[in-house]
């Protein structure tokens, strides 16, 4: 963690201290990408933020083709390299608004709020292909390419849903597109995605919430 500016003990520097720790606890250390909790936090929060405005917003989820065997030839350290390397070609690819996360090992997830259904197959085609055409070193003078599936769902407009109903949407489409191969990418076809039993009860209640308000 880098020193907080300004002198030891000021105002200031305690407030630095205090942002340097939010931010410290908010990353993924080996990647400095979003975590697992910053991750959950921002989807409640884009959620939140769809089923007020109705605007579409796009969860990707993916992780790194056969990474068990990188690590079985080449040993953990090149595994590292390989999560690194993953992770500098996501950011690559998104916008300042979204948000790109480790969630697990060789699991990562983005969210990109306001991201129509037209858009949203091209973006996680340029994800995929970014990631498949990287050379990666593993060794002097040795390089390997490795791929990713992913899986994608939409927050369901006008709709109180939950982050956990969302990331099962995008989960089972990574599953699809790992069983159909791998090195592929899986969309929910369009923004308006079917009402779980869980959703038209958490809509029931805010609607009998606002009849009393």
């Amino acid at each position: 963690m880098a020193e907080p500016a300004g002198v030891p003990g000021s105002p200031a520097w305690l407030q630095g201290l205090v942002d340097a720790l939010v931010d410290l606890s908010s990353r993924d250390p080996m990647t400095g990408l979003a975590n697992r909790r910053s991750f959950e936090v921002a989807l409640a929060r884009e959620i939140d933020r769809v089923a007020r405005s109705g605007e579409p917003a796009l969860l990707l989820v993916m992780d790194i083709d056969h990474f068990k065997r990188v690590n079985d030839t080449w040993g953990h350290a090149a595994g590292d390299g390989v999560i690194k390397a993953v992770s500098g070609a996501l950011l690559e690819c998104v916008r300042p608004m979204d948000l790109v996360a480790r969630t697990g090992g060789e699991e990562f997830a983005i969210v990109l709020p306001n991201c129509p259904a037209a858009f949203g197959e091209t973006v996680a085609e340029r994800v995929r292909r970014r990631v498949e055409h990287m050379p990666i070193t593993v060794a002097p003078r040795q390089h390997i390419q490795v791929t990713i599936s992913i899986g994608g769902a939409y927050a369901p407009q006008w709709v109180r849903s939950t982050t956990h109903l969302w990331i099962e949407r995008a989960d089972q489409q990574l599953y699809r597109a790992k069983a159909q191969g791998r090195n592929l990418v899986s969309l929910e076809p369009t923004a308006v995605s079917l009402v779980s039993t869980e959703e038209k009860r958490l809509l029931f209640e805010t609607s009998q919430f606002l009849d009393f308000e």
